[in-house]
């Protein structure tokens, strides 16, 4: 396209409020912005966590959408981060509330299209009346959507894929909610308003390499065209600054280490905690562990472990508290497995580099998440009890699989495969989303 700015085609890009969704649309963007000036809505609070320069001659512009200050949530809770999970109905009722600022923000840009996430049917429903086309943009896993759409969009007709139907799973401690009621009434019948308002093609943060079966049958039976674009992870900086965990990875021998971490909005309970612990104590590996505590939560990490656990590690394990490069260490070569609550893009990216997981899914779709990736042979589940509690000897059972015996090798040669096979698409799939974009930016909208 014309690199002159006047004629440069905009997209208005709405991510919902979490972090687990807005990193693949700013990845997106950076991918897109070579080729559109792409403006980045979200909360204040969010977008002080992302980069507003990602590259030189990048056109990538960060817009804040201000939320009503309710009286339990004021602007710095504006975010899924941190967010008490009694108050996520309050933080949608504010985004909801935001509709008016949206659209103020769609007469002032004037945008060419609007990418959105799919639950936010108001944003829809404003760029339509403006004959702005929408296209909505799937950051999950496309299983469990599939998933939705048969029960909601086909009814009566059997689900064609049982290995992910989970209506009968355990009920997560962490939440406290079942897994056939984690995506509840409300939030199925937002996506599929969302669906029925968007263009005839929809983006999804999947590969065929893994979900094709799932995707052929998504577009099927919404009759768009669903266009896989992963992977969509940050590129690794180069830098001559060696990190500790690094050099302390350095030392150890080929595949000989686990990484353990569950994503940056989610905590184990104290005792799923401590019985990870014993299971990693027991399994003699070396490990990286990430460890999180909710806002608020006032324990050390002394107190959330199993006593002398520590002092009984210090030649096989390290604690991190917060935050770790976790790309860097994935593509490690003493990296053998990942110990993971199965959120989508520490799945993309712990498969594209090769690394086999070892899943302990807390809730909302990573239970699915985690059925997918064992049934494409890249993932040992640690079951849990009926009552969703972590049992040690499922995670040393787990563990065991994957860095000891034969099924751990194929997994490994599996993940690399496929891990290949993104890398190469990673270099041709965005060409295609840039097409489709264009086509799209040069009709109008046919309204709601």
């Amino acid at each position: 396209m014309a690199s002159n700015k006047q004629t440069t085609k905009k997209i208005l890009m709405l991510p919902w409020l979490a972090h687990g969704h807005i990193t693949p649309f700013f990845e997106l963007a950076k991918r897109l912005s070579k080729s559109f000036q792409i403006c980045l809505c979200s909360s204040p609070i969010n977008l002080q966590a992302i980069n507003p320069d990602p590259a030189p001659n990048h056109s990538i512009q960060l817009i804040p959408l201000h939320l009503p200050s309710l009286p339990d949530l004021p602007a710095h809770m504006h975010t899924t981060k941190g967010l008490p999970l009694h108050l996520e109905p309050t933080l949608v009722k504010a985004f909801d509330m935001a509709a008016p600022g949206f659209e103020l923000l769609l007469d002032r840009l004037e945008p060419d299209l609007v990418l959105s996430d799919l639950f936010m049917p108001w944003a829809a429903r404003s760029a339509l009346s403006r004959n702005i086309p929408v296209v909505s943009f799937v950051v999950t896993g496309v299983a469990v959507v599939a998933g939705l759409v048969n029960g909601f969009w086909n009814k009566g007709r059997e689900f064609p894929f049982p290995e992910v139907d989970l209506s009968e799973h355990w009920v997560s401690k962490s939440s406290g909610r079942k897994v056939c009621d984690e995506v509840g009434r409300d939030w199925a019948m937002r996506f599929f308003e969302c669906m029925r308002m968007s263009c005839d093609v929809a983006l999804v943060n999947t590969s065929p390499e893994f979900e094709a079966k799932y995707i052929q049958f998504l577009a099927s039976s919404l009759k768009k065209k669903v266009l896989p674009i992963a992977p969509l992870i940050p590129q690794i900086e180069p830098t001559n600054e060696k990190l500790e965990i690094l050099e302390w990875l350095d030392k150890k021998t080929p595949k000989s280490t686990i990484y353990v971490s569950f994503g940056s909005e989610y905590y184990l309970t104290k005792q799923d905690t401590e019985e990870l612990a014993h299971g990693l104590h027991q399994s003699g590996v070396n490990f990286i562990w990430v460890i999180r505590f909710p806002k608020g939560q006032n324990l050390t990490i002394e107190e959330a472990l199993p006593k002398n656990f520590l002092k009984q590690t210090e030649d096989k394990g390290l604690i991190i508290n917060e935050w770790a490069p976790q790309l860097k260490i994935l593509s490690h070569s003493s990296i053998g497995g990942f110990v993971c609550h199965c959120g989508w893009n520490s799945v993309v990216e712990s498969i594209m580099f090769g690394v086999p997981i070892m899943a302990l899914p807390m809730q909302l779709d990573q239970p699915y998440h985690a059925k997918v990736v064992e049934c494409a042979g890249l993932c040992v589940e640690a079951k849990r009890d009926g009552e969703g509690n972590v049992k040690r000897e499922e995670v040393l059972k787990a563990i065991k699989e994957v860095m000891f015996e034969k099924r751990g090798e194929a997994l490994r040669g599996k993940a690399r495969e496929i891990g290949e096979a993104l890398r190469k698409r990673e270099k041709w799939i965005i060409y295609e989303v840039v097409d489709e974009f264009c086509k799209l930016c040069k009709q109008e909208s046919k309204g709601v």
